[in-house]
């Protein structure tokens, strides 16, 4: 969900005809509920566009209302009717080479920084994490940026690159990793040429060394722990929290400072901030932060 637009205004309505109605009860339910499962705070004015969302589910499955629909997912927990729900309450909208100042601190600055101390501890797992990912642009452009600075000693390394996100839908695009022309057309002409191969059709799709190399799984940010051994040297959660309200923020800043390598760098969206009054990581750029500990 690298940006995860809750209903955003620009993306079509998924049913036809007059729309079903709501009742306040019935709105605050839902919005409770999408809160509390995927941190996404739901305003007013998001109303008729959620209602308009979940036509096409209500319709397509027999329900009767938005209270049977609530109920159903209540009591059954169903994952592919959760993953259904947040497909239709979040836009996911990237490119390649997106917020390009955080790439150019990444390859300059970040990971040079990352890959001298792990040297220095006599270590060779690189650990990086891009939660969020949505359709995979972020996750194959950070693997490019590696495979650029390391050259031939790639190999040496235990690197690749973990990518997650909430949605399955979206997850199955990114690691398909074909794109269309105007979605790659931030990348350097010689980078889309040595790591992306031309379809018949005009797309693009990742070259095997990069989807070898990352590994796509899905996972809620909302989960109280997530379940890593290790932590990650460089996080990149970009454009997910500017949709959750402050308390959400700062619990989700708490478990990526908890899955931080000490002096290692957490990557938010350029609209989006920790605030001035949190101390867990040390502002280093625009939407770009250190842990303290080298």
């Amino acid at each position: 969900m690298n940006t995860a637009s809750p209903l955003s205004p620009s993306a079509p309505a998924t049913s036809g005809g007059p729309l079903m109605p709501i009742s306040d009860r019935e709105f605050q339910l839902l919005r409770d509920l999408i809160y509390e499962r995927f941190g996404i705070n739901l305003t007013d004015q998001k109303r008729s566009l959620l209602v308009s969302r979940l036509q096409k589910i209500l319709r397509g499955t027999g329900f009767g209302s938005f209270q049977d629909y609530y109920e159903y997912l209540v009591k059954t927990q169903d994952r592919k009717a959760f993953s259904q729900l947040i497909d239709l309450v979040s836009t996911n909208h990237t490119y390649f080479n997106r917020e390009k100042a955080h790439f150019d601190y990444f390859l300059k600055t970040a990971l040079p920084a990352v890959v001298e101390q792990l040297k220095k501890e006599n270590r060779r797992d690189l650990r990086i994490w891009c939660a969020g990912c949505s359709s995979g642009e972020e996750a194959y452009m950070l693997l490019m940026l590696m495979f650029e600075f390391f050259g031939s000693e790639y190999s040496q390394w235990d690197a690749g690159l973990l990518a997650t996100d909430i949605s399955e839908r979206i997850l199955a695009t990114a690691q398909a990793g074909i794109y269309p022309e105007e979605r790659v057309s931030q990348l350097p002409e010689q980078m889309k040429r040595k790591y992306f191969r031309r379809l018949a059709d005009g797309t693009w799709q990742a070259g095997d060394r990069l989807k070898q190399e990352a590994t796509f799984r899905r996972l809620n940010l909302m989960n109280e722990r997530f379940p890593f051994k290790k932590p990650f040297q460089i996080i990149f959660c970009r454009n997910v929290m500017i949709y959750f309200d402050g308390p959400t923020r700062e619990a989700l800043v708490k478990r990526f400072h908890q899955s931080t390598d000490p002096g290692g760098y957490l990557f938010i969206g350029h609209s989006e901030t920790l605030g001035r009054d949190q101390s867990l990581y040390r502002y280093l750029m625009p939407a770009a932060y250190r842990k303290e500990g080298f």
